[in-house]
């Protein structure tokens, strides 16, 4: 490990970016200009949030940190940082430090994969940066005093490669075998270099060679090391004591492999497993064990007969330190191999010789298809069931099994969620996913369904104290009193619907979700499309915490900025103050917004024309951050009090890039549909657009696109077309909402963008011989059927797109092996029945059908590795194109998914179809590949 001194820096304003210089006068924006136009990532906090950390990265280039003190507004720069981690109180922030993309760019691949990344750690006061080379990972204790780093595997080829910086381990005494003597070890099993450092000022720091695990305490307090090294023998769990930074060995062995760690919170238990080393990984067995570290005595656990700890078993204490929770699995095993032919009888052994087939056996009754049951077998091969060991009475219970698998591990002391997906798995290929939920007994294992056939995006909410279940089933929410296994409607009585009122696909409608708990399970809160609502669980009454103002005014009111800690759900007091974010469907603006727990009422903090997003909420203080953004205003940061967020202060100033060049602002536009419906889009017109001109315009959907009319644009080059390029070259662009009919999804489609863009026409703004579509995956389906039924386009684009459904239908979505049945008969295609059921439907909306009526030229994308869309669908619309003397076009970018990865294909994409519409819509002369395609060419190879 090699440290790198960095001077202190000057501090830098956040204003002056590498990448872009602010102008005097503004000027048109290109594709390079996009390229390095910078955006930030989610920010990161500190407990104390008096500093913040967030990752700046361009669209094509090298990322940086910025790190703000938001108390002092002292600001700092990691250059080439990403992915901060900020200590506790905000001293020190570790980052991430890739090899630069032109190290990258410009190595071959046998020195990619040798390019590892380096971590630089932060002090926030004196601005001093520390590099530490080939970090795989790191992490603060919870206090932020100590720094843990987990090194990247020495490679054989660099053994003389050790850091200077870092005074190796005394080794006196150790005798290194002879490289012949030394065993064979499993990746798995190999340790790695492991460094802790004190934060603390007294510059304290424990190096430790083969570490193959660590964990800190959630007191800050110890931590824990597994130490193998199998080719010596030596086998050891070392605790350190983090106040003393003594080191200790708890555990010493010549041959068991030391796996999982945990660390008790109060400072009793240290857990931990073991296995024989001499047994590879894949198959070995572990035992589980606790250390008392008050008396420092070792104690086995009880095992049983039917579970087993394997390799991928974890281990984690509850908050009160009295469980330790595990997984187990019913038996371990090494893995099966094939028998190889070896001499001159194995060649006519039909056992031998038919081992070495290559098959794949497909039952009909198969729970999963074989594609699937194939990606899920990593995971699969990994998942092990819940069990708890009660550390008072030292008995386990088995909590998850075979028929029951998933169980939600929490805090509560009594009764855990739990579900199951199998009884729904073969008919999830056509019907969607659904689950089992039941309650299990810590105490005893046993469980108690209480809800069947749920959807699985319908997950229900346990109380903090474990009385009470509360759920959304059939438009109505529930209440489940455990105790007397007793449910009530809640919400029956009421005149709101808590479905999805927009639901437009052929399944039941979901709800809306649940908000937070209140303290002794006193109650909780629900959404509607519009209102917060506050159930009591005694008296089973609920009202409007928005007091139905929501639904009046048309505001969707949510609760933001509560702190998240996944091990301690937020529980709010009965009569607390709580922050609430809103969004008008009128306006489609944020606002902010108080309301008090038990009382219906909502107080405006601040409301307004753009877009409002909260980011993060400091653990231990009431310090938020968010961003503000509109078309015209980049998603600056800001900080403020969870009280008062209308007093917020501007962190970031990155809006200076957008004013070095010619921009335009977004506007609403209302319509009414074919059939009587009102619909809205979002028109940004072309940057220096005078009143009265008609301008070409490119129509760029999905399904509702009205809520990003205050949305920055995507500062990016990838498989969507970018907004503020097509402004700053003289296209107005224009997002209507569709609003589909189950059944008739193409129809639909097509008679709201025909609507939209009619409306465009009457308002004088687009030139009716020049509108260009745009779509990609369920839009670019649907830009494939509009053009077989309106010759409004004057040219489309359609990237990935379904164009025969009677094929499509029995498909298999490749990156999960998932059968596409079920996004017909109840998904986002919305067909509502089987194939063999409906078969007209499909032909009616399948494109592939019509393609002779076709007069608008298309240009068909797709990446031949799509794990989505079959790309074959694409070859069915060019055949029928090219068969009935269309005019189409279709780009095949090898190696690529649903959407596009790597760069050049993302840059070769945006310009070919800047290219095509220009062409079509603004008489420019076709490039060549356009007008006489393009011959295949292979190309020399690197190492020819």
């Amino acid at each position: 490990m090699k440290l790198i001194p960095i001077t202190s820096l000057v501090l830098l304003s956040l204003g002056i970016l590498p990448a872009v210089q602010a102008e005097t006068s503004t000027k048109p924006l290109t594709l390079t200009d996009i390229m390095h136009f910078e955006s930030l990532e989610k920010p990161v906090i500190a407990d104390k949030g008096q500093v913040i950390a967030i990752e700046s990265a361009p669209d094509r280039g090298d990322s940086h940190v910025i790190v703000k003190n938001v108390l002092l507004q002292q600001s700092y720069q990691i250059a080439g940082g990403s992915d901060p981690l900020v200590s506790h109180d905000g001293r020190f922030v570790a980052v991430v430090v890739k090899p630069s993309l032109l190290t990258r760019e410009t190595s071959d691949a046998k020195a990619k994969k040798k390019l590892k990344s380096d971590m630089v750690l932060l002090d926030t006061q004196t601005g001093t940066q520390t590099r530490f080379e080939r970090v795989k990972e790191f992490v603060f204790s919870d206090d932020g005093k100590h720094l843990a780093m987990w090194f990247e595997a020495d490679e054989e080829s660099k053994k003389d490669a050790e850091p200077k910086a870092i005074e190796k381990l005394a080794e006196a005494g150790t005798q290194t075998p002879a490289k012949a003597d030394k065993p064979k070890v499993d990746k798995f099993d190999q340790g790695r270099r492991f460094t802790l450092i004190s934060l603390d000022g007294q510059a304290q720091r424990i190096d430790v060679e083969q570490v193959t695990g660590y964990v800190f305490d959630k007191a800050s307090r110890r931590l824990a090391l597994a130490v193998n090294d199998i080719a010596n023998k030596q086998h050891q769990l070392q605790l350190v004591d983090l106040l003393t930074h003594q080191k200790t060995v708890a555990f010493d062995s010549p041959s068991q492999q030391v796996g999982a760690l945990a660390l008790a919170k109060n400072g009793r238990w240290l857990a931990f497993t073991q296995g024989k080393d001499s047994e590879l990984p894949y198959g070995r067995s572990y035992q589980l064990s606790l250390v008392d570290l008050q008396s420092g005595k070792i104690s086995k656990t009880p095992e049983s007969p039917e579970w087993k700890l394997n390799r991928y078993t974890s281990l984690s204490f509850s908050l009160d330190s009295e469980r330790l929770f595990f997984g187990r699995v019913p038996e371990v095993s090494q893995q099966l191999s094939l028998q190889k032919i070896t001499e001159e009888k194995d060649l006519f052994d039909a056992d031998i010789v038919t081992g070495q087939r290559g098959l794949k056996v497909w039952h009909g009754d198969d729970p999963r298809i074989k594609p699937h049951e194939i990606k899920q077998y990593e995971d699969e091969q990994k998942r092990t069931y819940l069990a708890v060991l009660h550390l008072g009475s030292n008995n386990v219970v088995q909590l998850g099994d075979k028929t029951v698998p998933d169980v939600t591990m929490s805090q509560h002391k009594r009764f855990m969620l739990a579900s199951s997906d199998l009884p729904y798995r073969k008919m999830a290929t056509w019907a969607g996913f659904y689950q089992d939920y039941y309650l299990v007994d810590i105490n005893t294992g046993s469980k108690v369904p209480f809800l069947t056939q749920q959807p699985s995006d319908a997950e229900p909410s346990l109380s903090g104290n474990g009385k009470y279940v509360a759920y959304y089933q059939q438009g109505n929410v529930y209440l489940y009193d455990i105790a007397e296994a007793r449910r009530t409607n809640l919400t029956k009585s009421l005149k709101v619907s808590f479905a999805d009122e927009d639901h437009d696909y052929p399944s039941s409608a979901p709800g809306y979700g649940f908000g937070p708990w209140l303290k002794d399970d006193a109650g909780f809160l629900v959404y509607d499309k519009y209102d917060v609502w506050q159930f009591n669980t005694e008296s089973k009454a609920g009202f409007a915490l928005t007091a139905g103002k929501g639904r009046t005014q048309k505001i969707q009111y949510r609760l933001e900025g509560l702190v998240d800690n996944p091990d301690e759900p937020t529980e709010l007091a009965y009569n607390a103050t709580v922050l609430l974010h809103g969004y008008s469907d009128k306006t489609k603006g944020d606002g902010f917004y108080q309301a008090t727990l038990g009382a219906a009422g909502v107080k405006t903090l601040m409301q307004g024309e753009y877009k409002l997003t909260v980011l993060g909420r400091s653990k231990d203080a009431d310090t938020i951050v968010f961003s503000k953004e509109r078309f015209d205003l980049f998603p600056d940061l800001y900080t403020a009090n969870y009280s008062a967020p209308q007093n917020a202060v501007k962190q970031t100033d990155l809006d200076k890039q957008r004013q070095a060049f010619n921009w335009s602002k977004a506007e609403l536009v209302h319509w009414t549909n074919g059939d009587g419906k009102p619909l809205d889009g979002v028109l940004i017109k072309p940057t220096n657009y005078q009143v009265g001109q008609r301008v070409p315009v490119l129509v760029y959907y999905y399904r509702f696109m009205t809520d990003r009319l205050h949305a920055f644009p995507q500062m990016n080059i990838n498989h969507r077309p970018n907004f503020a390029w097509y402004i700053n070259n003289g296209y107005a662009v224009f997002l209507p909402d569709i609003r589909f009919e189950i059944g008739y999804p193409g129809a639909s489609s097509v008679q709201a963008l025909t609507s939209g863009v009619q409306k465009l026409i009457e308002m004088g703004i687009a030139d009716p011989d020049a509108i260009g579509l745009q779509g990609h995956s369920w839009s670019g389906y649907q830009t494939a059927f509009a053009i077989t039924q309106t010759k409004m386009f004057k040219a489309a684009v359609a990237g990935a797109p379904v164009s025969n459904m009677t094929s499509a239908y029995s498909g298999i979505r490749h990156g999960t092996g998932i059968a596409r049945q079920f996004q017909y008969e109840t998904g986002q295609s919305r067909i509502g029945a089987s194939l063999f059921a409906a078969p007209q439907k499909y032909i009616e909306n399948s494109p592939v059908f019509y393609a002779d009526r076709i007069q608008t030229p298309l240009m068909i994308m797709f990446g031949d590795k799509d794990d989505a869309v079959p790309w074959e669908q694409g070859v069915e619309m060019y055949l029928a194109m090219r068969r009935a003397g269309k005019d189409v076009v279709f780009l095949q970018y090898e190696d690529e998914p649903h959407h596009l990865k790597k760069y050049p294909n993302k840059l070769d994409y945006s310009i070919r179809m800047m290219q095509y519409f220009d062409h079509y819509l603004k008489g420019k002369p076709a490039p060549e590949w356009l007008s006489k395609g393009e011959a295949y060419v292979e190309y020399k190879a690197d190492d020819e």
